[in-house]
């Protein structure tokens, strides 16, 4: 591996720090609720391992056990992890130098605090593969280990919302949206999204809202977007 690969990997696993700790209370809530419903230890594992998604993960367990059909399963956590298809469309041209497989193997590893991290990266230089996955590798591990410490031990875990470690998480993603503030139309974006997330949370129900939210900003950012014309100017 080339140095300039090293390198690009120990930061991005630098980066990986704060996501690790503000994600693990909700990792290992997963096992615990996951032994409730039923699965092992090791089903517990292999599904954080597949899936890589919480929130998909959480409805897929309240979903499992019902007697509905399979489509509704699948819909339903498709819908839930809606935003990833146009976080993928958003990142597509930031890895157009990657080879097909490194984008198939980038992609499966695309969270949320990824994505924000990456078009971050992006706007300051080149975005590696070595950096993504330098960033993807601890995410990934920690998220698995913390479902089976949640599953194994998850009597011992003490309510994360009683001590406040639910509210890290939104504090990181707090974060990393105001690092794009100097970016064009960003103010009447996260407006729009926020906006409209409340109004789906308060009618819809969660996790709906995410992807509302998310979509809505899409939507005013593509209307209000300047045109090529405007651009040329």
């Amino acid at each position: 591996m080339h140095s300039s690969n090293v390198r690009d990997f120990i930061q991005g696993a630098r980066k990986s720090v704060p996501v690790v700790v503000a994600s693990a209370p909700f990792g290992m809530l997963f096992g615990v609720v996951a032994v409730q419903n039923g699965l092992s230890i090791s089903e517990a594992a292999l599904m954080s391992a597949i899936v890589f998604a919480g929130a998909s993960q959480l409805v897929g367990l309240e979903l499992f056990g019902q007697s509905i059909p399979a489509w509704v399963v699948v819909l339903s956590i498709f819908a839930v992890n809606f935003r990833h298809v146009l976080y993928s469309a958003a990142l597509s041209r930031h890895v157009m130098h990657w080879t097909p497989l490194k984008r198939v193997i980038g992609f499966f590893f695309l969270t949320d605090p990824q994505y924000g991290e990456s078009e971050r990266r992006s706007v300051g230089g080149q975005l590696t593969f070595a950096w993504y996955i330098g960033m993807a590798t601890p995410i990934y591990v920690c998220w698995v280990m913390e479902a089976v410490i949640g599953a194994a031990f998850g009597n011992l875990i003490p309510d994360p919302h009683a001590i406040g470690l639910d509210f890290l998480l939104p504090i990181y993603f707090l974060g990393m949206v105001m690092d794009f503030r100097d970016r064009p139309l960003w103010l009447p974006v996260v407006a729009a999204s926020s906006i409209a997330s409340v109004i789906a949370y308060n009618t819809v129900g969660s996790p709906w809202h995410v992807s509302i939210g998310a979509l809505a900003g899409v939507l005013l950012a593509a209307v209000l977007a300047p045109s090529q014309s405007e651009r040329a100017r």
